[in-house]
């Protein structure tokens, strides 16, 4: 007699595909998946090796939380081509649930980078830094947007890409360098919003890859001018061309109540 052939216990068979035996005998009572054999004089369940790829099936598809019905529904017509479409809708699924955790994960990295930069910044120090291209949502703005427009123009990009939940992006403003120079500090031309794993599509703005000056400044907007006046001198200084935007992002916003504890991070392009 093949091996193969020979009958298993309930607990065997259920210690075998690390399920409680318990599963199994819920799985006979609703008419799942029955054992190969029921001993008529004492009632105990059997089952055989050959069960066991039906079992893992059913398994997967409880794992991706199909329902009960679906896969008893699968199991009365099953086939290589029911179980296609199956998995592929299940497979689509996933996709899905792995771009949501990607860009959950990529939001507390960033939240964590930010509160390690918070721990250990030197609120006077102005940096060079490298930096990646990345593609921004941009909405146009100007000194007659009012609050309530800027909130309606946010909000009508987060449903346009389907984002859900605001902490799903970074948020922020640009300024452009020109604009900074002639001493307009207040001439915001674009909201922008960084969302995780965008691809690139038309209409996009692109960020410059490359080198960035980077600095901080803490407090309210007041003081925006007379940093921006010293990120200036830096740049002479250490002969460095400014282009393009500042793009200025708060840190800080989780961790505080008050406007005089908002930390600003400003970057901007730079050439050397």
């Amino acid at each position: 007699m093949d091996k193969k052939d020979k009958l298993l216990t309930i607990g065997q068979f259920a210690a075998m595909h690390g399920i409680n035996k318990k599963t199994l005998m819920w799985y006979d009572e609703i008419g799942l998946f029955k054992p190969a054999i029921i001993h008529p004089e004492n009632g105990y369940r059997c089952y055989n090796y050959y069960q066991s790829p039906i079992l893992e099936t059913i398994l997967l598809l409880r794992e991706l939380d199909v329902s009960v019905n679906e896969i008893k529904d699968f199991m009365k017509n099953r086939s290589a081509g029911s179980l296609k479409c199956l998995l592929e809708e299940k497979i689509a699924d996933l996709d899905m649930q792995i771009n949501h955790l990607q860009a959950v994960r990529t939001t507390l990295c960033t939240h964590h980078q930010n509160m390690a930069t918070l721990l250990t910044m030197d609120l006077s120090e102005i940096s060079i830094i490298e930096k990646k291209v990345r593609c921004l949502v941009t909405v146009d703005v100007g000194k007659d947007t009012s609050f309530e427009q800027e909130v309606e123009l946010i909000t009508a990009e987060t449903e346009k890409y389907h984002l859900g939940r605001l902490h799903k992006a970074s948020y922020g403003s640009m300024i452009s360098v020109a604009s900074l120079q002639e001493g307009n500090y207040d001439d915001y031309s674009k909201l922008f919003i960084e969302i995780p794993f965008l691809p690139y599509q038309a209409g996009l703005h692109n960020t410059p890859d490359g080198k960035y000056l980077r600095a901080f400044h803490k407090g309210s907007w007041d003081g925006i001018p007379k940093r921006y006046q010293e990120i200036f001198d830096y740049a002479k200084e250490h002969n460095l061309i400014l282009h393009g935007f500042s793009y200025e992002m708060g840190i800080n916003e989780n961790v505080i109540d008050r406007m005089e504890d908002y930390i600003v991070q400003i970057e901007i392009p730079v050439l050397w």
